[in-house]
């Protein structure tokens, strides 16, 4: 998130995190208490088991489509939106199978205290709905912390940081809660970075939280995010500093499995979807 008055001031190419860029908003509600003692796996263990499941969901969800509606709102001294980003997209396949994303409704954007920047729409696109595979693991420390029910699921916890920012990257620092008994990420809640903090070229982010669903009687799908925040932007370069405060929300609603040759393997068995045989009455 650009300050207003620095869109084009400053490509945010080097990066510094020495200072909060920001004051998060409560958002743990539905948290059990967390038991630090010894779990059954080895936490090793765990992590493995898990991040197989998470490569295995990430490659189902390439088959699926869905609806994305993003909410990007600044909140005045009196709690009101006084300025709003939104729009619906369709996560869909064109005709030559290729995955595409199509604009369905985009209104007039009517925020004037910030600019939405390229690291925002990669974040509501890849970062708030974070899938942490096997693939992509070994590009983070993770660190197990204990066991909590969520609702009423009990999980493992885990607290994740990358090992190395590299350039034009996003990456989740924070936590993540992951079903024992399914072992797939759950909630992760945390920040994607990294800020950039350097006067006249800010680009920051407020905290989330995302909660994941059973949608297919397999996978723990991403449904709904919340971000929420105040940005502190130190100013420069002609402009005042200024806080913001930020909401986020991110729905994904309507997973619909799109017709592929490709299997989808959950615990090693075939789930894609059969095709439904044509009806033999039209209806009247």
């Amino acid at each position: 998130m650009f300050a207003a008055a620095t869109l084009s001031a400053v490509a945010p190419d080097a990066v510094a995190q020495d200072k909060d860029s920001f004051t998060p908003m409560s958002l743990d509600a539905g948290f059990g208490r967390m038991d630090i003692s010894t779990p059954p796996i080895a936490p090793e263990e765990i992590i493995r088991q898990f991040a197989a499941k998470e490569s295995e969901f990430q490659k189902a969800l390439n088959h699926y489509t869905y609806r994305r509606v993003a909410r990007v709102q600044t909140i005045d001294d009196d709690n009101k939106v006084d300025g709003e980003y939104y729009e619906v997209d369709d996560v869909i396949f064109d005709p030559s199978g290729a995955r595409t994303e199509k604009v369905v409704y985009a209104p007039e954007n009517s925020l004037s205290r910030v600019m939405m920047s390229p690291s925002d729409l990669q974040d509501i696109q890849h970062g708030y709905p974070f899938v942490l595979t096997a693939e992509d693991i070994g590009q983070y420390d993770v660190k197990y912390v204990g066991r909590q029910k969520v609702d009423e699921v009990d999980c493992y916890v885990f607290d994740v940081s990358p090992k190395v920012i590299e350039k034009k990257k996003r990456y989740l620092l924070g936590r993540i809660w992951v079903d024992s008994t399914e072992l797939q990420i759950v909630v992760t809640n945390g920040r994607m970075v990294p800020d950039d903090t350097r006067k006249g070229s800010e680009d920051l982010h407020p905290p989330f939280m995302t909660w994941r669903q059973q949608i297919d009687g397999h996978y723990w799908f991403p449904v709904y995010t919340k971000g929420e925040g105040v940005l502190h932007f130190s100013g420069g370069h002609g402009y005042l500093a200024q806080d913001v405060h930020m909401r986020d929300i991110i729905k994904y609603t309507d997973y619909k499995q799109f017709g592929s040759t490709t299997k989808i393997i959950y615990d090693g068995q075939d789930i894609t979807a059969p095709e439904k045989a044509p009806d033999p009455q039209p209806k009247k």
